[in-house]
């Protein structure tokens, strides 16, 4: 009995390993057999306008596919539409020329919007942003209170600026000093 068992599964695995995949066509009505998963399919939701939670959390692997100029326009389309990760997420990608010109001041900008939504990460970037000036016009105190809210919302790292006396050396050593010297 065993035998014919394995021989049945062995025979069924063999014909879905030679199985083509079903073939995708578009007509008026929509999309039959749609890709489900891949840059395909992120593409195809960014031109639909489909952003949702789901949608936006499966941005990051547009990243993966190398693609920074796809991840930065579902990150955008994902802020625009409220969702305070992705505001943080286009500021990093702001801040590092991925999919675009470096732009310190769009940076500090996805990091306020972020900040006043009440997402702690975007809290902190926005209090280094004040703290150092960078993107925006400088502003200490305001910073560190935008980092004391963001240790009170339970982030770590704020929480070590803090305990650093807020010496940004702790957070951020100097490999990018560069960047962040005030530009006025």
């Amino acid at each position: 009995m065993r035998r014919l068992i394995l021989i049945f599964s062995l025979a069924f695995l063999a014909g879905t390993a030679n199985a083509e995949p079903p073939v995708t066509s578009e007509d008026e009505l929509g999309i039959l057999n749609p890709k489900d998963t891949g840059r395909e399919m992120l593409r195809r939701k960014i031109e639909m306008g489909v952003i949702d939670s789901v949608t936006c959390s499966l941005g990051v692997n547009a990243t993966k596919y190398d693609n920074h100029e796809l991840a930065k326009n579902l990150a955008k389309r994902c802020a625009e539409a409220g969702y305070t990760k992705a505001m943080t997420w286009v500021s990093q990608m702001e801040n590092n020329s991925l999919g675009g010109d470096y732009s310190p001041d769009e940076a500090a900008e996805w990091d306020r919007r972020a900040a006043e939504a009440g997402d702690p990460v975007g809290r902190f970037n926005h209090g280094l942003n004040l703290m150092r000036g960078y993107g925006i016009s400088q502003d200490v105190e305001l910073g560190r209170r935008f980092v004391d809210q963001a240790a009170e919302d339970g982030l770590e790292i704020a929480k070590r600026l803090q305990g650093a006396e807020y010496d940004l050396d702790e957070v951020t050593p100097d490999a990018d000093n560069w960047r962040y010297a005030p530009l006025f």
